[in-house]
């Protein structure tokens, strides 16, 4: 498992939970495999109390399967539930698309994100998917931020888990990964003000998985319901 430090006020409830988080949607946490509160907490340096509540907490938007007496799997991926959180983030983001056409995008919004496909494609280039998974992110949260949305942001990542872990397979299953040029197209367009062409970009962007869906099944068949 990948731990990285607590933030400074994180509290041990929500540091275990990003972590853990983390670690399924990277897939490193597989779906299907059992946890163990005590395991996760001598990872984590933590006592049981703060990961107890975590997976609690992930269950409720049912990442985590959790059995008494028997302790917690990692739920396997089911794609009706990737279907809704799609739903969610496609309403969300080409409204946002549709919002940063019509108000513009400010310099400094602009400058950063050219500057994140800059490195998104020298990222792609050298194989690093781990650095390409935070970029693509980080454009998305970009916009959010630019059109004065952080907090809606905010609120659509905490629903996005079932969403992110297929994004995760299609950087290993998918041969051709092609999100990086989208994001260049979807900002030109967005710079040239074409809130229609961008909004129909975000989709076309937000619903590849579903194009990509029969290589992923073909890669993980065993993560999949």
């Amino acid at each position: 498992m990948h731990v990285t430090k607590r933030y400074a006020h994180e509290s041990r409830r929500d540091y275990a939970l990003r972590i853990i988080k983390d670690n399924i949607i990277r897939l490193d946490l597989e779906p299907g495999s059992m946890v163990s509160e005590n395991e996760l907490a001598s990872e984590l340096g933590l006592s049981r109390g703060p990961v107890r509540e975590a997976l609690m907490e992930l269950a409720k938007v049912k990442i985590v399967d959790i059995y008494p007496q028997r302790g917690s799997v990692i739920s396997k991926v089911n794609y009706d539930l990737i279907e809704e959180a799609c739903f969610l983030r496609e309403t969300l983001e080409t409204a946002v698309a549709e919002r940063c056409c019509l108000q513009g995008l400010r310099p400094e919004h602009l400058s950063a994100l050219r500057e994140n496909v800059k490195l998104q494609q020298f990222y792609l280039e050298n194989h690093n998917r781990d650095r390409l998974w935070d970029l693509d992110d980080d454009f998305h949260r970009r916009l959010f931020s630019s059109a004065n949305l952080t907090q809606v942001y905010i609120l659509m990542n905490s629903m996005m888990v079932h969403f992110d872990r297929v994004r995760a397979m299609s950087l290993v299953a998918v041969r051709e990964i092609r999100f990086v040029e989208d994001h260049r197209v979807i900002l030109e367009t967005i710079v040239k003000g074409d809130s229609e062409a961008a909004k129909q970009l975000v989709h076309s962007h937000l619903t590849r998985y579903q194009v990509d869906k029969r290589e992923i099944y073909a890669k993980y068949p065993q993560y999949l319901k």
